[in-house]
Protein backbone atom coordinates (compact mmCIF):
# COMPACT_ATOMS: atom_id res chain seq x y z
CA UNK A 1 0.00 0.00 0.00
CA UNK A 2 1.38 3.31 -1.12
CA UNK A 3 1.65 5.99 2.42
CA UNK A 4 -0.21 8.79 2.32
CA UNK A 5 1.66 12.13 1.45
CA UNK A 6 1.60 13.98 4.54
CA UNK A 7 3.11 17.70 5.16
CA UNK A 8 4.41 18.29 8.46
CA UNK A 9 6.36 21.31 11.08
CA UNK A 10 7.81 20.44 13.97
CA UNK A 11 8.04 22.58 17.29
CA UNK A 12 9.52 23.08 20.61
CA UNK A 13 12.51 22.69 22.17
CA UNK A 14 12.96 20.72 25.48
CA UNK A 15 9.58 18.65 24.69
CA UNK A 16 9.00 18.46 21.09
CA UNK A 17 5.72 17.70 19.06
CA UNK A 18 5.08 17.88 15.41
CA UNK A 19 2.59 18.98 13.90
CA UNK A 20 0.60 16.70 10.91
CA UNK A 21 -1.20 18.50 7.83
CA UNK A 22 -3.80 16.82 6.51
CA UNK A 23 -6.13 17.08 2.65
CA UNK A 24 -9.53 15.58 2.70
CA UNK A 25 -9.68 11.55 3.45
CA UNK A 26 -5.77 11.57 4.16
CA UNK A 27 -4.89 9.55 7.40
CA UNK A 28 -1.81 9.38 10.04
CA UNK A 29 -1.33 6.81 12.25
CA UNK A 30 -0.14 7.36 15.63
CA UNK A 31 1.10 5.87 19.13
CA UNK A 32 -2.57 5.19 21.59
CA UNK A 33 -2.32 8.31 23.50
CA UNK A 34 0.20 10.48 21.24
CA UNK A 35 -2.50 12.90 20.46
CA UNK A 36 -1.79 16.60 21.86
CA UNK A 37 -4.72 18.77 19.64
CA UNK A 38 -6.45 18.24 16.41
CA UNK A 39 -8.53 20.72 14.45
CA UNK A 40 -12.09 21.20 12.49
CA UNK A 41 -12.28 17.57 10.27
CA UNK A 42 -10.36 15.20 12.31
CA UNK A 43 -11.80 11.94 12.89
CA UNK A 44 -10.23 9.10 14.78
CA UNK A 45 -10.63 5.54 15.68
CA UNK A 46 -8.75 3.21 17.68
CA UNK A 47 -7.82 -0.40 15.37
CA UNK A 48 -5.56 -3.15 15.72
CA UNK A 49 -3.57 -2.95 13.02
CA UNK A 50 -1.64 -0.26 11.00
CA UNK A 51 -3.86 -0.20 8.31
CA UNK A 52 -0.68 -1.17 5.88
CA UNK A 53 -2.33 -4.29 4.70
CA UNK A 54 -6.12 -3.66 4.59
CA UNK A 55 -6.95 -7.32 3.03
CA UNK A 56 -5.60 -8.33 6.75
CA UNK A 57 -7.69 -10.69 8.39
CA UNK A 58 -8.44 -10.99 11.87
CA UNK A 59 -5.85 -13.60 12.34
CA UNK A 60 -3.83 -11.26 11.16
CA UNK A 61 -4.55 -8.59 13.35
CA UNK A 62 -4.44 -10.41 16.11
CA UNK A 63 -0.63 -11.52 15.62
CA UNK A 64 0.06 -7.81 14.73
CA UNK A 65 -0.86 -6.18 17.90
CA UNK A 66 1.01 -9.77 19.77
CA UNK A 67 4.14 -8.67 18.46
CA UNK A 68 3.08 -4.85 19.64
CA UNK A 69 2.64 -6.58 22.98
CA UNK A 70 5.90 -8.26 23.10
CA UNK A 71 7.62 -4.82 22.00
CA UNK A 72 5.93 -3.33 25.09
CA UNK A 73 3.86 -1.25 23.00
CA UNK A 74 -0.34 -0.60 23.35
CA UNK A 75 -1.83 -2.99 20.54
CA UNK A 76 -3.90 -0.44 19.37
CA UNK A 77 -3.12 2.37 17.17
CA UNK A 78 -5.00 5.64 16.28
CA UNK A 79 -5.99 6.39 13.07
CA UNK A 80 -6.65 10.40 12.14
CA UNK A 81 -8.46 10.94 9.15
CA UNK A 82 -9.59 14.07 7.85
CA UNK A 83 -12.83 13.98 7.03
CA UNK A 84 -14.07 17.47 6.23
CA UNK A 85 -12.88 20.04 3.30
CA UNK A 86 -9.50 21.74 2.76
CA UNK A 87 -6.51 21.63 5.10
CA UNK A 88 -6.76 20.60 8.32
CA UNK A 89 -4.25 19.15 11.17
CA UNK A 90 -3.46 16.60 14.05
CA UNK A 91 -0.09 17.15 16.27
CA UNK A 92 1.34 15.03 18.31
CA UNK A 93 3.75 15.17 21.89
CA UNK A 94 6.82 13.47 22.28
CA UNK A 95 6.40 11.60 25.63
CA UNK A 96 9.57 12.79 27.68
CA UNK A 97 11.84 15.56 27.22
CA UNK A 98 14.08 15.19 23.89
CA UNK A 99 13.29 15.38 19.87
CA UNK A 100 11.29 14.25 16.89
CA UNK A 101 12.81 13.14 14.05
CA UNK A 102 11.12 12.81 10.65
CA UNK A 103 12.07 9.82 8.66
CA UNK A 104 10.96 9.33 4.53
CA UNK A 105 11.46 6.12 4.54
CA UNK A 106 10.87 6.20 0.68
CA UNK A 107 14.39 7.84 1.04
CA UNK A 108 15.99 5.12 3.23
CA UNK A 109 15.55 2.77 1.00
CA UNK A 110 12.17 1.52 2.28
CA UNK A 111 12.53 1.01 5.88
CA UNK A 112 14.56 1.27 9.13
CA UNK A 113 14.83 -0.35 12.15
CA UNK A 114 14.01 1.50 15.72
CA UNK A 115 14.04 1.08 19.39
CA UNK A 116 10.95 -0.50 20.95
CA UNK A 117 9.67 2.75 21.89
CA UNK A 118 11.01 5.14 19.26
CA UNK A 119 7.88 5.11 16.99
CA UNK A 120 5.32 8.76 17.33
CA UNK A 121 3.42 8.83 14.11
CA UNK A 122 3.58 7.65 10.51
CA UNK A 123 1.43 8.25 7.32
CA UNK A 124 -0.94 5.45 6.82
CA UNK A 125 0.44 3.18 4.88
CA UNK A 126 3.55 2.61 6.92
CA UNK A 127 3.69 -1.00 8.54
CA UNK A 128 5.21 -1.36 11.96
CA UNK A 129 6.51 -4.78 12.72
CA UNK A 130 8.35 -6.82 15.12
CA UNK A 131 11.92 -7.35 14.50
CA UNK A 132 14.62 -9.78 16.50
CA UNK A 133 18.27 -8.72 16.64
CA UNK A 134 20.33 -11.90 14.84
CA UNK A 135 22.65 -11.26 17.48
CA UNK A 136 21.08 -12.98 20.55
CA UNK A 137 23.61 -11.23 22.85
CA UNK A 138 22.23 -7.96 22.12
CA UNK A 139 18.97 -9.43 24.36
CA UNK A 140 21.08 -11.33 26.98
CA UNK A 141 23.58 -8.91 28.04
CA UNK A 142 23.12 -4.98 26.63
CA UNK A 143 19.82 -5.05 27.76
CA UNK A 144 18.61 -2.64 24.57
CA UNK A 145 18.05 -4.01 21.02
CA UNK A 146 17.11 -7.41 21.21
CA UNK A 147 13.65 -6.79 20.44
CA UNK A 148 13.19 -3.83 17.87
CA UNK A 149 10.30 -2.54 15.53
CA UNK A 150 10.61 -2.23 11.63
CA UNK A 151 9.11 1.02 10.32
CA UNK A 152 8.30 0.01 6.55
CA UNK A 153 6.57 2.12 3.80
CA UNK A 154 7.24 5.17 0.72
CA UNK A 155 6.27 8.20 3.42
CA UNK A 156 6.90 9.98 6.39
CA UNK A 157 7.17 8.71 9.67
CA UNK A 158 8.28 10.26 12.96
CA UNK A 159 10.37 9.15 16.02
CA UNK A 160 11.30 10.26 19.11
CA UNK A 161 14.36 10.16 21.03
CA UNK A 162 15.36 11.37 24.48
CA UNK A 163 17.52 14.47 24.89
CA UNK A 164 19.44 15.43 21.75
CA UNK A 165 19.72 13.24 18.77
CA UNK A 166 22.97 12.99 16.85
CA UNK A 167 22.99 11.37 12.84
CA UNK A 168 25.99 9.63 11.98
CA UNK A 169 26.82 8.00 8.76
CA UNK A 170 28.75 5.05 8.41
CA UNK A 171 30.72 4.27 4.89
CA UNK A 172 31.89 0.93 5.94
CA UNK A 173 33.37 1.43 9.38
CA UNK A 174 31.87 0.92 12.83
CA UNK A 175 30.89 2.60 16.00
CA UNK A 176 30.30 1.72 19.36
CA UNK A 177 27.98 3.32 21.95
CA UNK A 178 26.53 2.98 25.28
CA UNK A 179 23.39 0.17 24.62
CA UNK A 180 20.42 2.13 25.50
CA UNK A 181 21.42 5.25 23.07
CA UNK A 182 20.37 3.80 20.34
CA UNK A 183 17.91 5.03 18.43
CA UNK A 184 17.61 3.63 15.24
CA UNK A 185 19.71 2.46 12.19
CA UNK A 186 18.70 2.09 8.55
CA UNK A 187 18.15 -1.78 7.62
CA UNK A 188 21.68 -3.48 6.39
CA UNK A 189 23.65 -2.28 9.58
CA UNK A 190 25.18 -4.89 11.51
CA UNK A 191 24.22 -4.29 15.13
CA UNK A 192 25.49 -6.42 17.50
CA UNK A 193 27.09 -6.50 21.48
CA UNK A 194 30.49 -6.14 22.53
CA UNK A 195 32.38 -6.56 25.91
CA UNK A 196 33.35 -3.17 26.98
CA UNK A 197 37.14 -3.58 27.61
CA UNK A 198 39.08 -5.63 29.85
CA UNK A 199 37.25 -7.53 33.34
CA UNK A 200 38.56 -4.04 35.35
CA UNK A 201 37.46 -1.58 32.51
CA UNK A 202 34.16 -3.47 33.09
CA UNK A 203 33.61 -3.26 36.78
CA UNK A 204 34.78 -0.07 37.50
CA UNK A 205 34.99 1.92 34.23
CA UNK A 206 31.35 2.96 34.78
CA UNK A 207 30.31 2.48 31.38
CA UNK A 208 28.18 -0.86 31.89
CA UNK A 209 29.58 -3.99 30.80
CA UNK A 210 28.79 -4.60 27.26
CA UNK A 211 28.76 -1.91 24.32
CA UNK A 212 26.54 -2.08 21.17
CA UNK A 213 28.58 -2.39 17.94
CA UNK A 214 27.04 -0.88 14.97
CA UNK A 215 28.88 -1.67 11.50
CA UNK A 216 28.00 -1.21 7.96
CA UNK A 217 26.80 1.60 5.59
CA UNK A 218 23.73 3.30 6.03
CA UNK A 219 22.62 6.02 8.75
CA UNK A 220 22.58 5.61 12.22
CA UNK A 221 20.55 7.72 14.99
CA UNK A 222 21.69 8.04 18.54
CA UNK A 223 19.90 9.89 21.61
CA UNK A 224 21.84 11.50 24.21
CA UNK A 225 19.73 10.82 27.40
CA UNK A 226 17.48 7.51 26.85
CA UNK A 227 14.66 7.43 29.48
CA UNK A 228 16.36 4.69 31.50
CA UNK A 229 19.36 6.24 31.57
CA UNK A 230 16.76 9.56 32.77
CA UNK A 231 14.79 7.34 35.46
CA UNK A 232 18.19 6.00 37.34
CA UNK A 233 19.26 9.74 37.46
CA UNK A 234 15.68 10.27 39.53
CA UNK A 235 15.42 7.32 41.35
CA UNK A 236 15.57 7.87 45.13
CA UNK A 237 17.86 4.38 45.12
CA UNK A 238 20.33 6.46 42.55
CA UNK A 239 20.22 9.59 44.20
CA UNK A 240 21.08 8.32 47.83
CA UNK A 241 23.80 6.14 45.95
CA UNK A 242 25.24 9.34 45.45
CA UNK A 243 24.79 10.63 48.31
CA UNK A 244 26.69 7.52 50.02
CA UNK A 245 29.71 7.54 47.25
CA UNK A 246 29.59 11.49 48.15
CA UNK A 247 29.94 10.85 51.93
CA UNK A 248 32.33 8.32 51.76
CA UNK A 249 35.05 10.21 49.56
CA UNK A 250 34.48 13.32 52.32
CA UNK A 251 35.47 11.03 55.10
CA UNK A 252 37.85 9.30 53.81
CA UNK A 253 39.54 12.46 53.18
CA UNK A 254 38.76 13.79 56.62
CA UNK A 255 40.56 10.50 57.56
CA UNK A 256 43.40 11.31 56.19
Amino acid sequence: MKSHEVDYKIGGHDIQYVEIELDPQETVIAEAGAMLYMKDGIDFVTKMGDGSEPDKGLFGKLLSAASRKITGESIFITHFTHRGTGKSHVAFAAPYPGTIVPVDLGQMGGSVIVQRDAFLCAALGTKISLHFNQKLGAGFFGGEGFILQKLQGDGMAFIHAGGTVIEHELHGDSLRVDTGCVVGFQEGINFSIQRAGNLKSMIFGGEGLFLATLQGTGKVWLQSMPISKLINQLSPRSSNSRKESTGGILDSLLDG
